[in-house]
């Protein structure tokens, strides 16, 4: 039986702080638009910021479904399941927004992120999304997975770009400064990645 939650602590934010994956799925307002469902990973890009606000890290890839919908509407549903220990599934239902390179904020929040150098993975935006609906459901249909450690894969490929290179490589992607169906994404050109002290 599922159940509904004020706020994220205790043994939910545990439960959540604990995965190792997550999803996220977002929608354009145009009901006949893409659908947007991306797995995140990479421990360490992903924190809590209170007991109503988390974000994530968004890193380079070969699309920006989930900026784009997020400036055009801001809505976002985030889900993790249990693939080991007892059966769960968490979802938070709230409202998104990207905080670019040249944002203020940007210092400020790479501070929840201390694990993770920017520089090895084309950090292009922290999503910060404040929860509206918190819930919970069994899981009891998710499988068992066991976690083995992290692809080096995505790190391998992006450590080697410059801030120039990677503005290059974004310019040159058809869903990157615009979404599937037409909507901005991405804005270039990219800003320089502030510098940490």
């Amino acid at each position: 039986m599922g159940k509904s939650y004020e706020r994220m602590d205790g043994r939910l934010r545990t439960f959540i702080e604990a995965q190792h994956i997550f999803f996220t799925a977002t929608s354009p307002l145009d009901g006949d638009g893409t659908i947007n469902l991306s797995p995140k990973g990479l421990n360490g890009s992903f924190a809590v910021l209170d007991e109503l606000t988390v974000a994530y890290l968004d890193f380079a890839g070969s699309n920006a479904e989930t900026i784009a919908h997020l400036r055009e509407n801001g809505r976002i549903t985030l889900m993790w399941c249990a693939f080991d220990g007892p059966p769960n599934i968490v979802r938070v239902h709230g409202r998104g927004e990207p905080v670019f390179r040249d944002d203020a904020r940007w210092a400020e929040l790479m501070s929840h992120f201390p694990g993770i150098d920017p520089t090895l993975h084309g950090l292009r935006a922290i999503i910060v999304v404040t929860a509206e609906k918190i819930r919970d459901t069994c899981g009891y249909a998710v499988p068992f997975m066991t976690y083995e450690e992290d692809r080096p894969l995505h790190a391998s490929r992006f450590a080697r770009e410059t801030d120039e290179s990677l503005d290059e490589y974004f310019q040159k992607k058809d869903h990157v400064a615009s979404s599937i169906d037409g909507l901005p994404g991405l804005p270039l050109p990219l800003p320089p990645l502030p510098r940490t002290a």
